[in-house]
């Protein structure tokens, strides 16, 4: 075959620090926005961003140059620089990790919905129960003394 093709769309979430709350209902679309930025610059394309205070999501596509790992460390890395820059928060940083779901293409739109739709999931559900739930669907293995 002549050329690459490659349909590689991920689901991606990590938290704060200890899971504070840095992130006030103010701020989020900025902070989320600048990553949109982040990721276009990388020549990533973010379908949606969104979260909560002590959390991000990301729906993001994936070209086949791209290594996950280096995309995610650059947009916690970056964003992290600027959240202490720009929006003055000083004590804040992104936790080490984060998670990874491949998404179906025929699954973007009800990804996207779900992180557009955090605020009203969050209303019944913590981010731990709702990673947990992640990790569970995902059929990812994990040890919760190594989640938080």
């Amino acid at each position: 075959m002549p050329s690459t093709h490659l349909a590689f769309h991920v689901h991606v979430v990590f938290s704060t620090k200890n899971r504070e709350q840095w992130l006030a209902p103010t701020l989020r679309p900025r902070v989320h926005e600048f990553m949109g930025g982040i990721l276009k610059s990388e020549n990533v394309f973010p379908h949606m961003i969104g979260g909560m205070g002590d959390h991000v999501h990301a729906l993001i596509s994936l070209r086949a140059t791209h290594c996950l790992a280096d995309v995610a460390q650059r947009m916690k890395s970056v964003s992290s620089r600027w959240i202490h820059e720009e929006l003055r928060l000083a004590g804040f940083s992104w936790q080490e990790g984060y998670g990874a779901f491949s998404v179906s293409p025929s699954h973007l739109e009800r990804v996207a919905r779900y992180i557009q739709n955090q605020e009203k999931h969050h209303r019944v559900k913590s981010f731990q129960e709702e990673y947990i739930e992640m990790l569970q669907a995902g059929m990812v293995s994990y040890d919760e003394r190594h989640l938080w």
